[in-house]
């Protein structure tokens, strides 16, 4: 884990009051986005990716753990922390009909995200909003128009100009394209990365689109019920997963060719469990095409918590059994057996990390 620039989270924890009592609606996440990065973030709804982003800044308080931003942490719950916060990290919604003030012009909006623009002259400050418009692509036009009167696509893009007017050292994107058209949706997707270089920002994606997390991303985070279950380098972990839900999420994304696919582990059946009560040992082993339910002899699933022995497997994987159905690593499959021709199994224990 990362103590330098960027974003970090040790430990953290969140937990709601239900009306059966608490949820842990984010259980224990690390996580580390280190300056000039993306890290997309994916998993179901009801996962905990937005409670996550909310406690980022500020906006769910922390049950446990704690969060640094450029090396400094912002724990506290005075107000003088959550400016220091707000002016450190930015959000951006996945809905900007209802992030922007129907009543406020984009100048007015923009003004306002910027505490310091109040100290410039008009003229000033008119610079600096025509430099943000001009960072996201929009026209000095759009200044004096109300968000009824632009595109969705042009409403997003000027929520991401008032994120960025306090020049953040991380920003968090929360399914910021879902509600886009796709030729709109690469467009804005392409925005990001460059302004990321351009401004070196850390950035947290957070989206149920795979290609967009593999267009933007860096590094993938998969979260359940929860948790981190898998983390890795982009390509690594999208071309090769080693938890069983993340196989799922990847086998269910729409496909032209889906009637070639070769046969592989089935769709994602059944339904988050409720987080007020998580099933006992692995929580996805309910759910797991490769779990007890399937596979006799792998009943280790359901007492013992793979998330204890994660760091140790190949790219953190919350799994006992992180290569499918057959539990050796890939270089071993076609290892000659020894002379007299047994082949004693391999535990979880003995795989390789």
């Amino acid at each position: 884990m990362s103590t330098g620039s960027g974003l970090a989270l040790y430990d953290v924890t969140v937990r709601h009051h239900g009306p059966l009592g608490p949820i842990t609606a984010v259980d224990g996440v690390s996580l580390d986005v280190p300056q000039g990065t993306t890290v997309g973030l994916v998993g179901e709804s009801g996962s905990g990716k937005s409670t996550l982003a909310r406690a980022v800044v500020g906006l769910a308080p922390l049950c446990a753990g704690r969060i640094t931003v450029s090396g400094r942490e912002y724990g506290g719950r005075r107000v003088a922390d959550r400016r220091r916060l707000g002016q450190q990290v930015q959000l951006v919604f996945q809905d900007p009909d209802t992030a922007l003030d129907p009543r406020m012009t984009v100048r007015q909006s923009l003004a306002e995200s910027a505490g310091a623009f109040v100290r410039l002259d008009r003229r000033s400050r008119d610079q600096r909003i025509g430099g943000l418009l001009d960072l996201v692509g929009l026209d000095t036009g759009c200044a004096d128009r109300l968000p009824r009167q632009l595109s969705g696509g042009q409403r997003q893009r000027v929520a991401v100009a008032r994120a960025l007017a306090v020049d953040p050292a991380v920003l968090i994107a929360d399914e910021v394209t879902s509600a886009l058209d796709v030729s709109v949706r690469a467009a804005l997707l392409t925005m990001l990365r460059d302004l990321q270089r351009r401004m070196g920002f850390a950035m947290l994606f957070i989206s149920h689109d795979l290609a967009a997390v593999r267009h933007v991303s860096d590094a993938v985070a998969v979260m359940y019920l929860g948790r981190i279950v898998e983390i890795a380098a982009a390509e690594s972990l999208l071309s090769g997963p080693r938890h069983p839900y993340t196989r799922t999420l990847l086998s269910a994304v729409p496909s032209l060719h889906a009637g070639r696919r070769p046969a592989g582990e089935p769709l994602l059946a059944g339904e988050v469990p409720d987080p007020a009560a998580p099933p006992a040992g692995c929580r996805f082993h309910p759910r797991c095409p490769v779990g007890p339910d399937r596979h006799p002899g792998r009943d280790v699933c359901a007492v013992r918590d793979p998330q204890r022995e994660a760091t140790g497997r190949p790219h953190r994987a919350a799994c006992h059994f992180p290569y499918g159905t057959d539990d050796r690593p890939p270089e071993a499959r076609h290892v000659p057996p020894d002379g007299d021709g047994d082949r004693t199994p391999r535990t979880p224990e003995d795989l390789p990390s």
